[in-house]
């Protein structure tokens, strides 16, 4: 798989310093330390089997220090713009909802893993460096440690700043039965505080 970066758009260019501030570069997320998956296609086929994303689908989830899944939720983001603040929010309100926060431990022992499933090809986008932005928070907000930043493609899937990535799943591709040695789960959750969070932004 190609691993570049998008053209920006002079609209992209001609933002705003304190807007530009909310995404992070490749070069800055491959630097901040981020834990690397053991087995980072076992996750994304966990989390693609079990949510069904469509394009514009995010899914955020927590694992264990042994990377089981201990936590899920799924949103649509439809935003005409990229804004790591707004992703932020959003992806705290999921947390919040199906996972208590570990703000008494000293050292996070969960990891929050950010998968999104959007059009276009794997190359990092601006998109791509707000939800980093946004993760990276939403993490530090609720007492987790931040994980991977996955995006699911038409290419296929992709482990951004790491180079690690897989043809299946993709976005056309069919689920995959998910391992039943997992804990049972809650149903995934769609739309709910996230969801209207993030309308009320793009009707202003």
């Amino acid at each position: 798989m190609t691993f570049g970066f998008a053209p920006s758009s002079a609209a992209s260019l001609s933002s705003s310093a304190a807007t530009a501030t909310r995404l992070l570069e490749p070069a800055e997320w491959a630097a901040a330390g981020i834990p690397l998956l053991r087995n980072p296609r076992e996750v994304v086929s966990g989390l693609h089997a079990r949510h069904r994303p469509e394009p514009t689908t995010a899914i955020v989830a927590v694992l264990d220090p042994d990377e089981r899944l201990c936590a899920s939720a799924s949103f649509s983001s439809r935003r005409a713009a990229a804004d790591g603040w707004m992703f932020r929010n959003a992806l705290l309100a999921q947390l919040r909802r199906v996972i208590p926060h570990d703000l008494r431990r000293r050292t996070p022992v969960r990891t929050a893993v950010l998968l999104y499933c959007r059009e276009g090809d794997a190359r990092w986008t601006e998109e791509d460096g707000a939800w980093m932005w946004g993760l990276r928070d939403a993490c530090t907000l609720h007492g987790l440690r931040c994980g991977a930043y996955i995006t699911l493609t038409r290419d296929g899937w992709q482990v951004l700043g790491e180079g690690r990535g897989g043809r299946r799943p993709n976005t056309a591709s069919p689920p995959e039965p998910f391992a039943t040695s997992e804990s049972p789960l809650p149903q995934p959750r769609t739309g709910g505080v996230a969801s209207d969070v993030l309308r009320r932004a793009a009707a202003r």
